[in-house]
């Protein structure tokens, strides 16, 4: 395994809850030039916002633990089939990458390197420990640069594929806290579900998807408080999917 490729955070359990966030870093190795204003690297085109920091509050509480990626999304998107064109992004919300473009061979090297080490790993952890539940985080930005005038004003969404057990369960308790909750928004999980089709769909495993808008949790205090929701309300989920 490559450790890289990714890196956890507290201890996984057997019955636990993982938190899994593929996009957690804005990490580019030294030996890569993505050619992009550095500027980029603190926006959402690179990372995905305080998923690291609320993943990391939430995995210093017994039973949970964090699985993240340790590279920027623009190096190698966990959260695309590697057959997809945006594994490794020649753009993105309008921003060319001119460092990835490069020829099938470094195409193969990138992922050699990043993406199957990252879903490796993944893979036997959930095999070795799995958990009761796992938790897909991610961030969104409140509007995109390349479409602005089109909001989104949820402050979170949840997101799944075929598999809504969670989300069924979820989706209510976050609107009980008088949040605008975005139901397969603002994308649909039937679209951009990776890996959570690979590692929990695929294998019968539950899962809540979470987007979080950004904003809410740019700063300390709502990465705290987003934190101490989530794993309440993933425990609530995940002690109601083993009745």
């Amino acid at each position: 395994m490559n450790p890289e490729a990714y890196r956890i955070v507290g201890e996984p359990r057997f019955g636990g809850i993982l938190v899994v966030s593929d996009h957690a870093s804005n990490r580019v190795p030294g030996d890569i030039e993505l050619g992009i204003d550095p500027v980029l690297l603190d926006e959402h085109v690179a990372i995905d916002i305080g998923v690291a920091e609320v993943g990391a509050l939430m995995a210093a509480r017994p039973g949970i633990a964090a699985f993240m990626g340790h590279v920027s999304r623009l190096v190698c998107d966990f959260n695309r089939e590697e057959n997809a064109p945006a594994v490794i992004p020649h753009a993105s919300d309008g921003h060319a990458i001119p460092g990835n473009l490069f020829d099938v061979a470094e195409h193969e090297a990138r992922l050699a390197r990043f993406h199957r080490p990252y879903h490796d790993a993944l893979a036997a952890l959930l095999e070795e420990r799995p958990p009761a539940l796992i938790l897909s985080l991610h961030s969104f930005t409140p509007r995109l640069q390349s479409r602005p005038d089109e909001l989104r004003p949820w402050h979170v969404g949840v997101l799944y594929n075929r598999d809504d057990r969670a989300a069924r369960l979820a989706i209510p308790r976050l609107e009980a806290e008088g949040l605008v909750v975005g139901d397969q928004q603002p994308y649909s999980g039937t679209v951009l579900n990776a890996t959570m089709n690979r590692h929990a769909e695929a294998e019968g495993r539950p899962y809540l998807g979470i987007e979080v808008r950004q904003d809410l949790i740019a700063h300390a205090a709502g990465q705290t408080e987003w934190a101490e929701r989530l794993t309440r309300i993933a425990v609530a989920v995940a002690l109601e999917l083993m009745e």
